[in-house]
C-alpha cells in the first residue's frame, strides 16, 4: 500500500485548520492532493522507503501528529493505488486505518461484493443502467464481456468501468494547494429542514464569496457546493461558471441553481459550504459587456459596497434579506 487517503474529522468551520493539516502530510512526502472539502491523498512511496516503514505504519504516525498539534482525528484508507485508497477510507473509521491488498487476489476480493454505486465516478443512471442487467455487483462487471458494457453505458466508459472493476487504477496523485481555492462554510445550530433558510445561507455564503475574492483581486472558474445532513454524509457538486466572476450575483445564482438540482425536499442539512475553485487573476478574465442597465448598475453598487465594507467592516453593506 503507497497512497493513503486521509479524512480529517475537522470542526464546522474548517478553512484555517486545513493548510495546516496538509502541511503535516508535507512532512512525509510532497506528493499531496487535497479534495476539499476534508480529505487529502498522499503517495507515500517515496516515504516508505525513507522511513523504512509501511504506508500503514506511517498512517498511525500521521493520526497521533494530527491529534496532538491540531486536536484533529482522522479516518484512512490505504491502497496500491488513488482509486482502491479512495474506496478503502468508506470502510475506515476514526482510529482505523482499512488498507486494501496489494496482491491481484486481495484486490479482487475487497472488490467482488461491493455494489457498482461505491466506485468513484459511477453515477446513478450508470449505476441503474447496470442493474437492470444483472451487474449490480464489481465482481459481476469484472467477469462481464467488455462488448457489453461499451453496448450498455459507452466504448470508453465502459472499458475504464471495467477496468477499475478489475482494480486497474491508472490514477495518480497531483500535487496541489489549498491556496487555489476560496471556501466559506455555514452551519446552523440544530438541523434544518427550512429551504427558505437554506437559501439565506447560500446567499450569505456567496456574498461572502464574492467580497473575498474581489479583495485579493480574483476570479472562480467553478463553484462547489458541500450539503452536509444531520446522518454526517454529504452531497458535494460542483459547477463551470459560463464565465471566470467574483460578481456575487452571479455566484449566489449558481449557488442556487446547485441546491435546487440536488432535490433535497426536506432534508434535515446539518452545514452548507460553498468553494470558489480555479482561481485566476481578475485583470486577465473577459466579460462578455451586455447592454443591460440593471446589470451595469448592480456592479457599480457592489464597488461601494466593497469600499464600505473595506472601511467599516463586512457587515456594513449586507442584502436586504439577511439584515434579520
Amino acid at each position: 500500500m503507497t497512497i493513503l487517503c486521509v479524512r480529517f474529522q475537522l470542526p464546522p468551520l474548517y478553512e484555517a485548520a486545513l493548510p495546516g493539516l496538509l502541511g503535516l502530510l508535507e512532512e512525509f512526502t510532497p506528493v499531496v492532493e487535497a479534495l476539499p472539502p476534508d480529505t487529502a491523498l498522499a503517495d507515500l512511496r517515496g516515504a516508505e522507503r525513507y522511513f523504512g516503514r509501511t504506508a500503514v505504519e506511517l498512517a498511525s504516525v500521521i493520526r497521533v501528529r494530527a491529534l496532538a498539534l491540531h486536536g484533529v482525528d482522522c479516518a484512512i484508507g490505504a491502497g496500491p493505488g488513488p482509486l482502491l485508497a479512495r474506496m478503502a477510507l468508506r470502510d475506515a473509521r476514526p482510529g482505523l486505518t482499512r488498507a486494501v491488498p496489494g496482491d491481484p487476489d486481495g484486490i479482487a476480493e475487497f472488490l467482488a461484493g461491493r455494489p457498482v454505486a461505491a466506485l468513484p465516478g459511477v453515477g446513478p443512471a450508470t449505476a441503474r443502467t447496470l442493474d437492470e442487467y444483472g451487474l449490480d455487483t464489481l465482481g459481476r462487471v469484472a467477469a462481464a464481456p467488455l462488448s457489453t458494457l461499451q453496448r450498455l453505458i459507452g466504448a470508453k466508459a465502459g472499458r475504464d468501468l471495467r477496468e477499475k472493476a478489475n482494480g486497474i487504477d491508472r490514477g495518480r496523485v497531483v500535487p496541489n494547494g489549498i491556496s487555489r481555492s476560496l471556501v466559506t462554510e455555514r452551519p446552523f445550530e440544530r438541523d434544518e429542514l427550512d429551504p427558505h433558510r437554506h437559501r439565506r445561507a447560500l446567499l450569505s455564503a456567496a456574498e461572502e464569496i464574492g467580497t473575498r475574492l474581489r479583495a485579493v483581486e480574483k476570479v472562480c472558474r467553478t463553484l462547489t457546493l458541500t450539503v452536509r445532513y444531520a446522518d454526517r454524509s454529504a452531497t458535494t457538486r460542483s459547477r463551470t461558471l459560463t464565465e471566470p466572476t467574483a460578481h456575487s450575483a452571479d455566484l449566489t445564482k449558481t449557488a442556487y441553481g446547485l441546491y435546487e438540482a440536488l432535490g433535497l425536499q426536506r432534508a434535515r442539512v446539518r452545514a452548507l459550504a460553498l468553494r470558489a475553485e480555479g482561481l485566476a487573476p481578475a485583470d486577465r478574465a473577459a466579460h462578455q459587456l451586455t447592454f443591460d442597465p440593471v446589470d451595469e448598475k448592480v456592479r457599480r453598487i457592489e464597488e461601494v459596497a466593497d469600499r464600505a465594507r473595506a472601511k467599516f467592516g463586512p457587515r456594513a453593506v449586507i442584502p436586504g434579506s439577511l439584515a434579520a
